[in-house]
């Protein structure tokens, strides 16, 4: 049977988020339209079996004096043979297309930013819309963000061609960026998730005690509730360093109504090696506690009404090393170029899992080693400003 491994998306989705809205802090406290800007960006991953890349490709365009139209096109390509998928089903490829429009409107203080974005695959089709409001106070020394979001899904099975199940979802966030002093400024942000609809993976199994099979256990299919609430909050800051380099960290807490609470510790360093030349290192350290209805073996089949065996709802942590270097150039006598950037960036995670186990090592069922994996993400970005 195909089975399905997600864990990588939200990790893409956030770097490429990341590189995409490059500069922190700082857009928040101005209100001012986005500069004229095409970038590309490459990106990589491999681990656990499983290995992701595509290409993403976003445009920016002023349209007028306060308003600015932007166009985003995001490709995936994935091959797994994942932990998962070694012992319960077959390696699967997959492709997915993400396309987004947005526009963003100045009024005096208040800058306006409105989305849209679909994303298609063989089985699995998602819609959002987006919009958000941020407004500069107090000598534009603070910036109060209010955002919004509606998704719509629709899950499929390309194993079964008539199952197909709805998933809905909305987000509510807060911010507030501070500039505390000439140096420094901290933000706060604070979101709440609500999801509803078929929430789990179809393709994912778990497994339970069972002395009639050889391996000792058998399985059933996931079960997960239909409704889920999470929240976060993020305290981050920004302070430059008085020979143009600086440092940045972020604490983020999250906790959910399936029991599951996370810590998020992250710090960075930005050093100009030369003129043109910038250098950045970065580390992030990540740990949660399982979903209540999570078991990696239970104890027969159907023993809960909710069963979960998706090893991104155990107990794990995860911590991440990365580095990057960027190229800032003005060229000259490019007509229609007036400066432009490259950068590249390497990051190497090392996930450990507490209570998810290692099926590869064929044992006593529950003794199997705990299971633990690294993986390598690379980035290579081209933004031109024209």
């Amino acid at each position: 049977m195909k089975h399905r491994f997600l864990a990588w998306r939200p990790l893409f989705r956030l770097f490429v988020i990341i590189v995409f809205t490059l500069g922190g802090l700082l857009p928040l406290l101005a209100a001012v339209l986005p500069e004229d800007r095409a970038d590309a960006l490459y990106h990589s991953y491999n681990g656990g079996g499983i290995e992701v890349e595509g290409p993403s490709i976003l445009l920016r365009k002023m349209i007028g004096k306060y308003n600015s139209f932007m166009a985003n096109y995001y490709v995936d390509s994935i091959s797994s043979a994942s932990i998962d998928v070694v012992t319960s089903a077959s390696p699967y490829t997959e492709h997915r297309t993400e396309e987004s429009v947005g526009l963003t409107n100045i009024n005096d203080a208040t800058t306006m930013n409105f989305s849209y974005t679909t994303s298609r695959e063989n089985d699995y089709d998602a819609k959002t819309a987006n919009i958000s409001f941020s407004h500069d106070m107090f000598g534009d020394l603070t910036t109060v963000t209010l955002g919004y979001s509606r998704g719509w899904d629709n899950v499929g099975n390309s194993i079964d061609p008539t199952f197909s199940e709805d998933a809905g979802r909305q987000s509510y966030s807060v911010g507030l960026s501070q500039i505390v002093t000439k140096n420094t400024i901290v933000g706060l942000d604070i979101e709440t998730i609500t999801d509803e609809g078929f929430l789990n993976n179809p393709y994912r199994s778990v497994r339970y005690l069972d002395s009639t099979n050889a391996l000792g256990y058998s399985y059933e299919p996931e079960v997960y509730p239909r409704t889920h609430t999470s929240n976060a909050i993020a305290i981050r800051s920004l302070y430059y360093l008085p020979y143009r380099a600086s440092i940045n960290g972020e604490y983020r807490f999250y906790n959910d109504t399936w029991d599951v609470t996370a810590h998020t510790f992250s710090l960075g360093y930005t050093h100009p090696l030369e003129k043109d030349w910038i250098l950045d290192f970065r580390y992030r350290y990540y740990s949660q506690s399982h979903a209540d209805f999570y078991n990696d073996l239970f104890p027969f089949q159907g023993s809960q009404n909710f069963l979960a065996r998706d090893k991104e709802l155990s107990s794990f942590n995860d911590q991440t090393f990365g580095i990057g270097i960027s190229y800032e150039f003005s060229p000259q006598n490019w007509r229609y170029i007036n400066k432009g950037s490259l950068s590249l960036n390497y990051d190497h995670i090392q996930f450990n899992y507490d209570d998810f186990r290692n099926l590869t090592v064929v044992t006593t069922p529950g003794q199997e080693p705990t299971y633990g994996f690294s993986a390598d993400t690379l980035q290579f970005f081209l933004s031109i400003w024209y």
